[in-house]
């Protein structure tokens, strides 16, 4: 399954944070083939990481990638995050999701790609309440939006009383728009800082996303 240049950055960008080095437990909701997991893993090999998945042939390649790793410490689980939270209170350090695009859009006869980039089995209203719901008073949430999306969603998670505290809007050369916003959110309302990004300058990686990303790329 294809691993995206925009989700490898939000990784790298996660485990960046300091502080991830310290949760003790940490939720991947919508983990696909277990990249952020994986990323998360590699930083902090004493993490208890949960990575929660509804498409069996994504969970099946997170499994098996996990299976493959050196980094144990995170545990696959194949059912729905609705299903998942039932029965379970805020525990999660860092809670991060990388969630379906695209809400009330045309959809293509495929299923499984639909449930890749459609939120029609997990909403953003629905995944804000789930995060409001499982993340410690003092965790941290990080999510991976498209840039349109930013404002709406924003507004969506302090109404579940989650608060920007960093705000990363990445484009793909200096000559694009913004396509995608790395959100970071706190229970705290301090403020946020805002950082931009650019993958490419000149046809090569910029030298941020290179710094960023030289311990998970073979060829940087």
């Amino acid at each position: 399954m294809k691993v995206c240049t925009d989700a490898c950055l939000f990784g790298a960008l996660i485990t960046e944070n300091e502080t991830v080095i310290k949760d003790d437990t940490v939720l991947d909701i919508g983990a696909g083939t277990g990249l952020l997991s994986l990323m998360i893993a590699q930083k902090n090999t004493a993490a208890k990481i949960d990575a929660v998945e509804i498409d069996k042939d994504a969970f099946e390649q997170a499994r098996e990638n996990i299976s493959h790793s050196i980094w144990k410490n995170v545990e696959v689980h194949h059912q729905p995050i609705q299903e998942f939270t039932k029965d379970r209170n805020a525990c999660y350090d860092l809670i991060v999701s990388n969630p379906p695009f695209f809400e009330n859009d045309l959809k293509s006869i495929n299923e499984q790609r639909n449930k890749a980039l459609h939120s029609s089995d997990l909403s953003l209203k629905e995944l804000v309440e789930i995060v409001n719901k499982l993340l410690a008073e003092k965790g941290t949430f990080c999510v991976l939006l498209p840039f349109s999306r930013t404002e709406y969603f924003v507004n969506l998670a302090e109404k579940e009383n989650l608060f920007l505290q960093k705000k990363i809007l990445v484009k793909q050369t200096p000559k694009h728009h913004f396509f995608r916003s790395i959100l970071f959110f706190k229970k705290e309302n301090s403020g946020y800082e805002t950082e931009e990004i650019v993958i490419k300058e000149n046809d090569v990686y910029s030298l941020r996303f290179t710094e960023l990303l030289k311990d998970y790329y073979l060829y940087l």
